[in-house]
């Protein structure tokens, strides 16, 4: 049995050869593993990294480099076309809000046959008509977008990382700020000790040399005038 590990889309095709063919439905086009038949009796493990919604004219890479290519095979579908391009976006809403998977052309919508559907389409004034043809509704949209909520995540998650180095640092910062208001309280309490100190004392010694010498002048002229 081949196996293919690998997708080139028709875009990336290029000159290459087909080795052979396959015809798969777009359900099997979108799975990621299992087992497929060649148009030629080929029978092909496919077991891919990923599981994209392949169309037609891709094919796959088998191990020995040759390609098979992928037909998107005729479904049973229903045509959906509207009055005026603002009508077909009306009827596209109806669709999405009930969650069916559509396919977009330039004037039509394409789903699977459905006549409850179908009986809903019509009373909303749309054509509606039973077709047979390959099927590649919307999806890569879809797909995309949940790659892109588990990028937004990794960036939440390095913002994340940002906002608790940025509070970190503010955190340092707030404690520096304490630091310098106990150094700036001592320098507060020495200023306001010594000066108080040093007015006391002065004014003390001051009081206590005038009392000194008061009490000098005072005695020497007593003694004087005594012995006199």
């Amino acid at each position: 049995m081949l196996h293919a590990h690998a997708f080139v889309p028709v875009a990336a095709v290029g000159g290459r050869s087909f080795a052979d063919s396959v015809v798969l439905s777009f359900e099997d086009r979108r799975r990621r593993r299992g087992t497929v038949t060649t148009l030629g009796g080929l029978e092909v493990l496919v077991d891919l990294a990923e599981a994209p919604a392949l169309g037609h004219g891709d094919a796959y890479e088998v191990e020995d480099g040759r390609l098979i290519e992928i037909v998107a095979e005729a479904e049973e579908l229903l045509e959906v076309r509207g009055r005026d391009p603002l009508h077909v976006l009306r009827l596209a809403w109806h669709l999405g809000n009930r969650h069916l998977e559509t396919e977009i052309g330039p004037k039509w919508l394409r789903i699977r046959r459905d006549h409850v559907i179908a009986e809903m389409l019509t009373g909303l004034g749309a054509k509606v008509v039973e077709i047979e043809g390959p099927f590649q509704p919307e999806g890569g949209a879809y797909e995309h977008g949940h790659a892109g909520h588990e990028h937004d995540h990794d960036g939440h998650g390095h913002d994340h990382h940002q906002s608790h180095g940025h509070e970190h640092h503010a955190h340092d910062h707030h404690h520096g700020h304490d630091d310098h208001g106990h150094d700036h309280h001592g320098h507060e309490h020495g200023a306001c000790g010594c000066g108080h100190d040093h007015h006391d004392h002065a004014a003390h010694g001051h009081d206590h040399a005038a009392h000194g010498h008061g009490d000098a002048h005072g005695h020497g002229h007593k003694h004087g005038h005594d012995h006199a």
